[in-house]
């Protein structure tokens, strides 16, 4: 097998390549290579200094993820790396796009450092649930202090070169397109430099206030995690007079808990289930798509200009419609503001904020959408309305183009039967702020053509969403988990529970809010039938009081001018006087029924979708609710979380509540199996 490692010799520099597509991980093969090619340099009298460098789009972009929980083999990424740093000639490295993780840490076990002007560096092991293991949480505040390595290590986002040269992180930043050529020169320059800088030898300054100010700051962003609060452990011990060993010894120690613990698992859980989503079962990878040059969206308000401006972030022009002036001036104003409040923090260029917009296209037309590849609509969620819109469409759209519907839970195939071409329909499902969420159900229909799902799923890629196909069921895949929680959460509230006590246990287990939270946030009003008179349920009875949630400043709680909530005496009354109304009895309603009975149920709601093959995999339906309802990602998605419950356990406490089982839950309960 030929090695992903080469060495070159410039006279007296020896350059060590690694080429190891798509992203030269460090497996086992790269850090054999790499430490027969610095060996090799070492020995050799001729070679005055070294340099390490990649091919392709980058450097060492991280270790390879697919070797943790199996058997390591030599050498180990922190003894490469010691042998790297000890040496007794020069090593240089030399990064463009990214090093990260893993590669990071080579950089940092090198006695000097080069970067491309465009590269970033980083340690994003937090991200999985880890920290970095091969010495860089005792490295990096060593080389360019405290503040940096807390948000380096505890954060996980790169920064830049430019960053990374001010606080010391780099030695140089090479001229555009000259690394090697400036790498090379550089070694040479410091070839007879001694003592070598070494990052292990240099002392890290304790800054106890850095400390407790990043956890302040930070404190909502990592509650519930464990790794954020381990990064910050291992920094602190840089510099708290330990040597380094002592240092190396209690990251070493803390990366272990970290590997072996659930919310690790969980998080690569999640970023392997991610990639796995884009792939489509049964369908050919390389089947060609149809071209999407030009989109057209169907309604301006909140969702419409949302979806809109995915597309037109990507640089694909968007033509939008509605029916009225006033509506689309409003909607396309609430475009342009949007985009100029990102322009505002930094985000945007006011050059691209202006050919967005350039690229929008308004009209009062449908006739207008003649030329679009994919029509998108995003009008009320009513059947009848929508059937008669995509019969419209069907009449105007270019054969060919892709018509897409953004319902929440209508018949997906009931909608495409309103045309002639069924095979070119589908659903996507966005999420709102559709502009901000991640997540993107495609919902693929009983006629829906295999290179249109193929293209649509690509095209989600490229507008940066996070894409599952979902079969069509009532609610696709996350609201119809959604369902049940929800009816649930309301029987709880008749029998003793209270909104606060209700919320307070989802959030407590990680959720963004709890379900009355969500609903006040949403609007209690949603689904309303508009009749005050007709007052059939607690929701019912809110919303004819006015009481419509955080918009109104009273829902099923009441809010201050600054939105905090508290608890309302008026839902008190509501509630008690419909429990009288329907002679139950109060009780106290323990926090574990409340998890029994609003997410074991979700779980049955999930192997049900799975038995009707609505999902492909389990691990999609976890990408779901991690993207698109705030699952908390340390708990890897309710699949993955019922399977560190136990499905016994899950299977026991929905049966004490009377709930009928899935048999796919049941069958795991019985054969120890894990969801898939």
């Amino acid at each position: 097998m030929t090695s992903p490692i080469r060495t070159e010799r410039h006279d007296d520099v020896l350059v060590i390549i690694s080429d190891s597509p798509p992203v030269n991980a460090l497996g086992a093969a790269v850090r054999q290579g790499l430490d027969a090619g610095v060996k090799d340099g070492l020995a050799d009298p001729a070679i005055k200094a070294l340099v390490i460098r990649c091919d392709g789009k980058t450097f060492f972009a991280g270790a390879d993820i697919t070797e943790f929980g199996k058997p390591m083999q030599e050498p180990g990424l922190p003894t490469l790396l010691d042998m790297i740093e000890s040496a007794d000639k020069p090593v240089i490295a030399a990064f463009h796009g990214t090093a990260l993780g893993g590669g990071c840490e080579v950089t940092l076990a090198c006695h000097y450092r080069i970067a491309d002007p465009a590269a970033v560096i980083g340690t994003p092991e937090v991200k999985l649930g880890l920290l970095p293991g091969a010495g860089g949480t005792q490295r990096i505040p060593r080389v360019a202090g405290v503040p940096l390595a807390l948000k380096m290590t505890a954060i996980g986002d790169p920064i830049p070169a430019k960053v990374a040269l001010a606080a010391g992180l780099i030695d140089r930043i090479a001229g555009d397109g000259s690394l090697e050529a400036d790498a090379i020169a550089f070694a040479r320059e410091v070839a007879a430099v001694r003592p070598l800088p070494r990052a292990s030898e240099k002392t890290a300054k304790a800054d106890p206030d850095a400390v407790a100010a990043f956890r302040k700051e930070n404190a909502k962003r990592f509650r519930g995690f464990d790794a954020p609060a381990a990064n910050i452990a291992c920094v602190e011990k840089a510099t708290d007079g330990s040597t380094f060993a002592e240092g190396i010894a209690f990251e070493r120690q803390e990366f272990m808990k970290l590997m072996l613990g659930t919310q690790s698992a969980a998080q690569r859980h999640i970023f392997f289930a991610e990639r796995q989503a884009a792939k489509i079962d049964g369908i050919d990878p390389k089947i060609e798509q149809r071209p999407i040059r030009k989109v057209g969206v169907i309604g301006a308000g909140t969702m419409g200009g949302g979806i809109s401006m995915n597309f037109l972030s990507a640089g694909i022009p968007v033509t939008i419609v509605e029916m009225q002036q006033d509506a689309l001036d409003r909607g396309t104003g609430v475009i342009r503001k949007n985009y100029e409040a990102s322009a505002a923090k930094g985000r945007l260029k006011p050059e691209q904020v202006e050919a967005a917009m350039g690229a929008l296209t308004p009209t009062l037309s449908l006739n207008d959408l003649a030329d679009c590849d994919l029509i998108i609509e995003a009008v009320y969620e009513n059947m009848d309305v929508k059937k008669e819109l995509f019969g419209k469409l069907d009449a105007i759209a270019k054969p060919g183009a892709i018509l897409a519907s953004n319902t929440s839970y209508l018949n997906v195939d009931e909608i495409a039967a309103s045309t002639s071409r069924p095979q070119d329909v589908l659903g996507m499902h966005f999420f709102s702020p559709a502009n901000v969420m991640k997540l993107l159900e495609v919902v693929r229909g009983a006629k829906t053509a295999d290179d249109v799902l193929a293209t649509v799923m690509a095209l989600a890629k490229k507008i940066r969403k996070v894409a599952v196909v979902a079969g069509v069921c009532h609610g696709f895949i996350g609201n119809r988990m959604l369902m049940p929680r929800q009816v649930e959460a309301n029987k709880l509230l008749m029998e003793g529970a209270t909104p606060e006590q209700i919320d307070r246990v989802h959030v407590e287990f990680g959720m963004p809010m709890g379900p009355f939270q969500m609903s006040d946030l949403a609007g209690v009003d949603i689904g309303w039938h508009r009749d005050p008179t007709r007052i059939e349920s607690i929701r019912d009875a809110l919303a004819a009081e006015g009481r419509w949630g955080q918009k109104k400043s009273a829902g099923f709680y009441d809010y201050d001018e600054k939105r905090n909530p508290s608890p309302s005496p008026r839902v008190a009354e509501i509630i008690e006087d419909f429990r009288s109304k329907s002679n139950l009895p109060k009780r106290e309603i323990s926090d574990q029924e409340i998890i029994e009975r609003t997410l074991y149920t979700m779980v049955n709601e999930g192997a049900l979708i799975l038995e009707e093959k609505m999902a492909q995999r389990a691990s999609d339906i976890d990408v779901v609710w991690i993207y698109g309802y705030g699952w908390p990602v340390y708990r890897g998605g309710p699949m993955f979380w019922a399977d560190t419950e136990g499905a016994k356990k899950i299977v026991e406490g929905l049966e004490k509540h009377g709930f009928k089982v899935a048999e796919l839950l049941k069958s795991n309960a019985e054969s120890g199996s894990r969801f898939k």
